[in-house]
């Protein structure tokens, strides 16, 4: 059984180019799987290529494919955020190539300075 966390009403749904870090993120289920800690996209060609979510259990990569919808007051993933794999060296070596160049992204934007 759920523990749905999920707001009733996430709102009207939302372009990537206007999320905010921060916005919640959900699972189908509706059980909060974290928050937006960034959004990787191709900015020259405003391309939306996925999520760096923050969890509880550290951060996650999901990609655009795995975005069910973006909403003013929350995200939804297809899959629960301990499905997501964690942006790390040792993930990027067992990628492949159609989900590596997010994932890469994803771990950049993690070891770069703040």
């Amino acid at each position: 059984m759920s523990d749905n966390t999920a707001p009733e009403d996430l709102g009207a749904p939302q372009s990537f180019l206007v999320l905010a870090d921060g916005t919640p993120v959900y699972d189908r289920a509706g059980d909060k799987a974290g928050e937006v800690a960034h959004v990787l996209s191709d900015d020259r060609n405003e391309i939306f290529q996925g999520l760096v979510i923050k969890t509880a259990g550290g951060h996650r990569y999901a990609a655009a494919p795995q975005i069910d919808g973006l909403f003013e007051h929350g995200v939804i993933v297809a899959v629960p955020a301990a499905e997501l794999p964690e942006p790390s060296e040792e993930t990027l070596e067992k990628a492949d190539d159609s989900f590596g160049d997010g994932l890469r992204r994803a771990w950049n934007w993690l070891i770069q300075p703040k």
